[in-house]
């Protein structure tokens, strides 16, 4: 159907797609979830039943959230200091949001919109910077990576900045571990952001932080253009609420808090967030097991299959199938991804590779023995 009254940039869009399911996969209830990097443990039911206690009790439906965060953005601020002590950060460093993609959408709002700039990416990464970008008009200028490392081609996206094709680049986003491939950014990367003028916001996206255990949240206290985006979605194990949040520099979050939507997390989400942060030695105690399975997962695939993988710093694996040239590369990467599709095992398929979360030691078994099976 001609919808003539949507922008034209709007009907090109390529919308972000969540689980693929194919017609001849097992039902759901049979299905190992592992192409969204999630946390495979939920809450332990002793924190459901503290979380239902402040739904009944401490909730009121009929009342709007506190629009302001103030308790959740204290709890944060202590948290994010034991992360990067022995540097300090106050509730006025942070910002919330409803999962990361708001945060990257206020940044977005805050720096390029109505054509002021343009923002840096480097392929392949997480894809929903340049969805957010494009939704909202801003040109996104992707460079390339190293087939080997992955690491940033730091001299096209140099010359990206000082010789511009179109707007100006008014914004740099960076994972740290990188989506799908799982690589810390290096020295070199991490020196040539530090090298960015001031009027270049430096984003690097922390999401997998607790399985990596490196940080740049300490440049946020001497650089007024760095900020770090974390979640609750992976470790925290809260995804199905949502949460998100950015740590930078007071003025910085000040902007983002009048750009973001008014009450934009429900009572409960707060209530969530805080519970995790106030148990957060239980829930990150499953950390180091699945540090541990990553590594017996990636030895595994290593010496029964021919995938080639690459080391990783995030709660995922990143593989290719043998290189062949040209499209049968391809085909095989799709042989690939619906062989474990169809055995049950759903697995991520982005920049030319597969992307596995770690699950279960359970899953984790059944996923090398449908690779085996190829």
């Amino acid at each position: 159907m001609s919808l003539p009254f949507l922008r034209s940039a709007v009907v090109q869009l390529a919308a972000y797609t969540p689980h693929v399911e194919a017609a001849d996969a097992p039902s759901p209830a049979s299905l190992d979830i592992l192409d969204t990097n999630e946390c495979p443990y939920d809450l332990p039911e002793a924190l459901k039943e503290k979380l239902a206690w402040h739904l009944h009790h401490d909730i009121a439906a009929n009342r709007y959230p506190d629009g302001g965060h103030g308790a959740l953005k204290g709890a944060i601020a202590q948290y994010v200091s034991e992360t990067a002590a022995p540097s300090t950060f106050g509730a006025d460093h942070i910002s919330v949001g409803n999962g990361s993609d708001e945060l990257i959408r206020s940044l977005l709002i805050a720096t390029c919109a109505g054509g002021e700039g343009s923002i840096l990416v480097a392929d392949p990464t997480f894809s929903m910077y340049g969805i957010l970008a494009r939704t909202l008009g801003i040109d996104v200028v992707t460079v390339g990576r190293s087939e080997d490392s992955f690491e940033v081609d730091l001299a096209a996206a140099q010359q990206a900045i000082v010789q511009p094709q179109g707007a100006p680049v008014r914004a740099v986003f960076m994972v740290h571990p990188n989506s799908p491939t799982g690589n810390a950014l290096a020295a070199a990367e991490l020196v040539w952001l530090e090298s960015l003028p001031a009027d270049i916001l430096v984003v690097v996206d922390e999401a997998y932080f607790e399985f990596s255990q490196q940080t740049t949240v300490a440049q946020v206290l001497h650089r007024s253009n760095w900020v770090v985006l974390r979640t609750f979605s992976k470790a925290f194990r809260l995804a199905a609420f949502r949460v998100g949040y950015a740590v930078a520099n007071p003025a910085l979050a000040q902007a983002l808090e009048k750009v973001r939507l008014p009450y934009n997390l429900p009572s409960l989400t707060q209530a969530a967030a805080q519970l995790a942060l106030a148990h957060r030695q239980e829930l990150l105690a499953v950390v180091p097991e699945i540090q541990q399975q990553r590594r017996e997962l990636a030895t595994a695939i290593a010496q029964h299959t021919p995938l080639r993988l690459w080391p990783s710093d995030a709660n995922f694996l990143y593989g290719r199938p043998p290189a062949q040239p040209g499209p049968p590369q391809k085909q095989e990467l799709e042989r690939w991804f619906n062989h474990l599709r169809r055995q049950g095992t759903l697995v991520r398929h982005t920049g030319g590779g597969l992307r596995i979360t770690v699950g279960t030691p359970a899953e984790n078994q059944r996923t090398l023995a449908h690779m085996q099976q190829l």
